[in-house]
Formats: structure tokens, C-alpha cells, sequence
């Protein structure tokens, strides 16, 4: 049976020294969330986000546009953002509006007050092994999960399902520069057990329950991204837990898993920052 890779209390321990570094700061950090529309759920991740920042004594603003906001008034206030010295970091909470693209928003975030690490920038210094100013927040958050389990990655083999931006992608770079060797499936692959049987470390990121306890090899690391609510209304992951956690030697769960790293990931982020801008 498995070991719980608890994210509720590693977000707890990892915050409580954050916090303790916040208080040395005569100036403290200033987190920018805009939320474009009234998506509920996209409304439930930035108040939590702004009351974790608050909780630390980061200073965090939440800007609420309507939907009907335009692409270019939208961009204007990155820029005017960017051009703020007071401001330490900017976060465009997902999903937009369909008239307005995500490529060009990210785009205008300047790098140094990229706090989700999604610029064009820092992707690309991500994907050609250098350091990017900061890490994607998932990613780095599963990264910090492992370390804290002490769960070597060196020469191991990990299968990413999913290739999102947000995800499968960077976390597939960052897994190559710890020296893992990787596989990143997605919707158009073939045999799909065959591959998750061979992953030493398997990582789960799409959204929907798709890993088995069957498609496990025995005494992997199972990793869960994905996020839902069934037709219960049951909040579930990719993986079935229940089949899985007889299989695997660490497995996190859905929820308390991966998602208060996340959130760890992007208070970390944001102080990152704010030291690097000082």
C-alpha cells in the first residue's frame, strides 16, 4: 500500500518559513491577480490566492474586469503594471475570454513580474536548460512534493499524461533537467498502458479518470494533477484512487495533494521575485 504524498501539510510547513521571511521585509511584496468575467471557479482560486498572500503579509490586489472587457484595454493595464514599481507581480487568472488572446496577454507581462512563469521569456528559458526568472507554480509544486519524500528523479523513468502549457510541458523540462528520462503522452496516444506500466514516477494532468490501478507498475510514484467534480458532484483526480494505492509506493490525492502546492508554489514565486527586483 501506498504512502500519502501530503501537500496540505508540506504547504503548511514550507508557508510557515515564508511567512517568517515576509516579516524580515521593511517594504513587503505586492501580488497583482486580474480576473477578467465571473467565471465561480476562476473567482474561488483568486480569493483563495489573495487571502494565502494576505495570510503572509504579502500585499495582494484583485482587479475585476467584466467580460466585455477589450483586448486592448486589457493590455493597457499590464503595461501600466509593468511600469509600477510597487507592483512585484502580475497574474492573469485562466481561463479569458474568447476574444481575447492568451498570447498576447502573456506576452506583455514583463518577465521580472512574472509570477506564474508563462511568458514567452521564461518558457524559452526554461526549454533550453537555463533558469528562468521563476518556475511554473504546478510544475514546481510536484517538484517540491517529491524532494520533500525525498523521491529521486536521476536516471528514473517518468510518464507525463498530458502536454498543456500549464503542465505537461514544462513539468517535462524540468524532469529532463533533474537528468529523468521522460515520455509525455497525450489524447493521440497509442496503447497507453503499455506505456504507463514502464513509469517509474507517473504523472497525471488532464482532467479527466483515466489511470487505473492495472496501468500501474508496482511500486510506482503516482502523481495526480487532474481536478473534477463527477457526476456526484464528487471531487475526483485522474487516477482511481482506491486500485492505485494498492499498487503504488506513494500516490497523492485529489484533494490535498498537488493543489495546495500550487498555491505554496506561487507565494514562493512572488517572494522570488520581489527578491530578485530589490
Amino acid at each position: 500500500m501506498a504512502q500519502i504524498l501530503d501537500g496540505k501539510s508540506l504547504k503548511e510547513k514550507i508557508l510557515k518559513e515564508l511567512k517568517q521571511k515576509v516579516d524580515c521585509f521593511e517594504v513587503k511584496p505586492t501580488l497583482v491577480v486580474i480576473l477578467v468575467g465571473d467565471n465561480p471557479a476562476s473567482k474561488i482560486y483568486v480569493n483563495n490566492k489573495k487571502k494565502t498572500a494576505e495570510q503572509l503579509g504579502i500585499n495582494s490586489q484583485v482587479i475585476n474586469y467584466p467580460s466585455e472587457i477589450t483586448e486592448a484595454e486589457l493590455l493597457t493595464k499590464i503595461n501600466e503594471l509593468n511600469n509600477d514599481p510597487s507592483v512585484t507581480a502580475i497574474l492573469v487568472q485562466l481561463p479569458l475570454p474568447e476574444h481575447i488572446s492568451k498570447e498576447n496577454v502573456m506576452n506583455a507581462i514583463a518577465p521580472q513580474k512574472d509570477v506564474d512563469g508563462f511568458t514567452p521569456y521564461n518558457f524559452g528559458k526554461l526549454f533550453s536548460g537555463e533558469e528562468p526568472t521563476v518556475y511554473p507554480c504546478t510544475p514546481k509544486g510536484i517538484l517540491l512534493l517529491l524532494d520533500e519524500y525525498n523521491i529521486e528523479l536521476k536516471g528514473k523513468h517518468v510518464v507525463i499524461v498530458g502536454r498543456s502549457n500549464i503542465v505537461g510541458r514544462p513539468l517535462s523540462q524540468m524532469m529532463l533537467n533533474k537528468n529523468a528520462t521522460v515520455t509525455v503522452c497525450h489524447s493521440y496516444t497509442e496503447n497507453l498502458e503499455q506505456i504507463t506500466k514502464t513509469a517509474d514516477i507517473l504523472v497525471s494532468a488532464v482532467g479527466k479518470n483515466i489511470i487505473e490501478g492495472k496501468m500501474l507498475k508496482t511500486g510506482c510514484v503516482v502523481v495526480d494533477v487532474g481536478i473534477f467534480k463527477d457526476e456526484n458532484g464528487k471531487t475526483r483526480g485522474d487516477v482511481d484512487f482506491e486500485s492505485a494505492f494498492q499498487i503504488a509506493s506513494y500516490i497523492s490525492p485529489v484533494p490535498g495533494g498537488v493543489g495546495p502546492m500550487t498555491i505554496t508554489s506561487l507565494m514562493l514565486n512572488t517572494v522570488e521575485l520581489f527578491e530578485h527586483q530589490v
